[in-house]
């Protein structure tokens, strides 16, 4: 694959956690996500109001961006809502391909930017003052 191909796989790669991204951009909610972390098995509203300082609606709202978003959901039992990460595989397999494919670009990114180096290199040392740097594609 060359690069071309790598970016636009990155791109959609990207757009697939994008919603998530918005999702976990905002402080409060990241908030959230920590506390639901240190305590497996789930949290109610009322111990996540406690624990993140937050009013009822504000809560309210960010965990339904959060679970629009596939990063929390939420079980029943009897009438307690008991809040926690979602275990959809899929949702976190996004992320885990988009990190893959950012680190392959990176890989062949820091191989292009040795190679410049060098170039740029031989060239102060001929004296010479374009740069004559053209990365391969590679696959």
């Amino acid at each position: 694959m060359d690069v071309n191909e790598q970016m636009a796989a990155l791109a959609t790669a990207f757009a697939d956690c994008r919603k998530a991204f918005t999702a976990m951009g905002d402080e409060n909610r990241q908030l959230i996500i920590l506390a639901l972390l240190r305590h497996s098995g789930g949290m109610r509203v009322g111990e996540l109001m406690e624990e993140v300082r937050l009013s009822r609606p504000a809560l309210s709202h960010h965990l339904r961006i959060l679970k629009e978003a596939g990063i929390v959901d939420m079980f029943k039992i009897g009438t307690k809502n008991y809040y926690h990460l979602s275990g959809d595989k899929k949702n976190w397999d996004r992320f885990t391909v988009l990190m893959r494919q950012i680190e392959a670009l990176m890989a062949q990114g820091n191989k292009d930017c040795s190679q410049r180096k060098e170039l740029e290199e031989d060239e102060r040392h001929r004296g010479d003052g374009g740069s004559a740097f053209r990365p391969e594609l590679s696959e």
